[in-house]
């Protein structure tokens, strides 16, 4: 069905539904913590998706390998997804974000090396001007109340896990194109292991639960989960140096919706506005290859 679109756009999509689910998790977050809105983000995503898979095409045969390829990866995006809320804790939606949107980096890296992917000079130039962006904006902790510089290690470590999966999951959407499967076993596969998480006895995080956090959770859950598929859709149809840089976009995305819905919680920069001309300049870029 998304087969005759351009994965750009896709792309583009998954990123302004990021975007959603970052501010709405902000909002949310002001009354519980991250491990909360990513038990019930992960709970979305793998109810959701089970759901539509199994009212529409079913369950398909996929081979083995590519099948392990993603449940690796359905194991690391608990943390991704933790360590990204976390960084929007810490930091601050935009700037949390924005460090998080640098995975294009080391996903662009990877499929070149590892994929064999040409990156030509627009792709190059996106990259870098986006990466740029994501420094300019982030780069301004002093700015934030209670911030550490090991706040930081939250969304970067996203950034690198996000920037590992991509590329894995663009090689195993090669052996078997089924992209709403594949993303419903990555939410089922998180969900089991954020779930083993919680009920460790030798762990003392627990959800918080307030009745003021649970709607923007839900949004944030379902645009999330939304993001996913679409990131997902875009890597069967394009490749991973176009599509993770456009993914990337979304910090320019919260910005606006920081301005308009996180008034008095988030305070803009011209330094933060430089970076978003940087980012915005960098989507062109990647969007002019055919």
């Amino acid at each position: 069905m998304l087969a005759n679109i351009p994965p750009q756009l896709i792309a583009l999509t998954a990123a302004l539904s990021y975007a959603t689910s970052g501010i709405a998790a902000k909002r949310g977050m002001r009354y519980s913590t991250p491990i909360t809105v990513t038990l019930v983000s992960l709970s979305i995503h793998a109810l959701g998706l089970w759901s539509v898979l199994l009212l529409t095409t079913g369950v398909p045969r996929v081979p083995a390998w590519a099948l392990v390829l993603f449940i690796v990866t359905g194991t690391l995006q608990p943390v991704i997804r933790v360590f990204t809320y976390a960084g929007i804790f810490y930091m601050g939606a935009s700037r949390g974000t924005t460090v998080r949107g640098s995975h294009p980096l080391v996903s662009t890296t990877i499929a070149i090396l590892f994929l064999g992917e040409r990156a030509s000079f627009s792709i190059v130039l996106g990259t870098v001007l986006i990466v740029t962006g994501v420094t300019l904006i982030s780069w301004q902790p002093q700015s934030q109340p209670g911030f550490r510089w090991r706040h930081v290690g939250f969304p970067l470590g996203a950034a690198v896990l996000a920037g590992v999966s991509h590329p894995i999951r663009r090689y195993a959407l090669g052996l078997a194109n089924e992209p709403l499967f594949f993303a419903a076993v990555i939410g089922l596969v998180s969900l089991i292991w954020i779930g083993g998480y919680l009920l460790l006895p030798i762990h003392a995080e627990r959800p918080v639960w307030n009745r003021r956090s649970i709607g923007p959770f839900l949004v944030a859950g379902f645009f999330e989960t939304l993001g996913i598929l679409l990131v997902i859709t875009a890597l069967s149809v394009g490749k991973v140096v176009i599509v993770s840089p456009i993914v990337a976009t979304s910090p320019l995305w919260i910005l606006l919706g920081t301005w308009i819905f996180l008034r008095g919680i988030e305070r803009l920069t011209f330094r933060t506005i430089l970076g978003a001309l940087a980012v915005v300049s960098g989507t062109i870029a990647i969007s002019l290859v055919r």
